[in-house]
């Protein structure tokens, strides 16, 4: 079988297209044929060894993948040869086949296909569990999210919206934005790139508290970092709750005095984390995504595909900023 694998530190132009024996599963795993495989932001990090789990080499990268069961260990009972699931890798999704825990896969629903299906789990399960779980979100909040494009963004406003509440969007172009209302956001903020300069930063603070209103954002969801950070927090509401979700352009220098003079909470979000301390509260969080994706209140949008041997190319996509939606590798 074919897998995209990294010999070497360093970015996604290192990584090689090798030839190798298929995996076996173990008692309690199942080999998956992989159909699709989802980049995400740490797939840009784990070649680089900045990631917070460092796999020993030659690994693959890709931690969400969409496929059918091939084979089963000798203690499943739950699947089956032909089953469609989706499951969540530490890595090893760009590969042809990849053996998965049993009790870390998930069933496609019916009609949903493999890389829409690859695209639901760390993106969806992510904001679920920060807007949910650490957020705190209710209805007729206002919900700031920066880098609104991507698709954790866009996963962001959706599932702010099937909460019941009002969304603004930070993008950086015209066209990132006209996707973000699209998605459903009520107002848009188009920024600068950074870095920015005194000026420029407090005219984004002003920028974002016009959009979110007088009474400030009620959930500020940062998946940018850098200096974008500060000018959100700055349009925070009195007790209003800082998402700590990731940071592409840096991670933030935060004026802690803020979080006095607003009464506000600066909280992180690792899913991945949640995902292994909270298994039961994590399979009630996809089932309610499941039932969103089945309502259409959900659906990721998968803007491009890319074949194995490019998978280099869509993890440098998504870390030179320039993905919209999701990128998806297909086997």
């Amino acid at each position: 079988m074919k897998a995209l694998r990294s010999h070497e530190v360093g970015g996604p132009e290192t990584l090689t297209l090798d030839e190798i024996d298929a995996p076996v599963p173990a008692a309690n795993e199942v080999l998956v044929a992989v159909k699709a495989c989802a980049i995400n932001y740490p797939d840009t990090l784990i070649t680089r060894d900045l990631y917070q789990f460092k796999p020993p080499r030659p690994f693959a990268p890709g931690g969400e993948i969409a496929g059918v069961v091939e084979a089963v260990g000798d203690s499943v009972t739950q699947w089956k040869p032909g089953d469609r699931v989706i499951a969540m890798l530490g890595n090893g999704g760009l590969a042809e086949k990849v053996t998965v825990d049993a009790g870390r896969m998930f069933a496609i629903p019916d009609g949903v296909d493999f890389e829409i299906a690859a695209s639901l789990l760390m993106t969806y399960g992510t904001t679920i569990h920060g807007l949910k779980d650490r957020g705190d979100i209710a209805e007729g909040e206002t919900v700031l999210v920066l880098g609104a494009a991507g698709g954790v963004g866009l996963s962001a406003i959706e599932i702010a919206k099937a909460y019941g509440a009002r969304v603004v969007a930070g993008v950086s172009s015209e066209e990132k934005a006209d996707i973000a209302r699209k998605a459903g956001a009520d107002e848009v903020v188009i920024y600068p790139r950074a870095p920015f300069d005194k000026d420029t930063s407090k005219q984004l603070a002003n920028d974002f508290k016009a959009a979110v209103g007088p009474n400030g954002a009620d959930i500020v969801y940062d998946i940018v970092g850098g200096d974008y950070s500060e000018p959100a927090l700055r349009s925070i509401a009195w007790e209003g709750r800082f998402l700590v979700i990731g940071f592409p352009a840096g991670i933030a220098k935060m004026p802690l005095n803020l979080t006095l003079l607003k009464s506000c909470d600066i909280r992180g979000v690792f899913w991945g984390a949640f995902t292994a301390r909270e298994p039961k509260k994590n399979a009630e969080n996809i089932a309610q995504l499941f039932e969103w994706l089945k309502d259409g209140r959900i659906k990721p949008l998968v803007s491009e595909t890319f074949p194995l041997e490019r998978g280099g190319e869509a993890i440098a996509k998504l870390e030179n900023r320039e993905a919209v939606g999701k990128l998806v590798v297909t086997m």
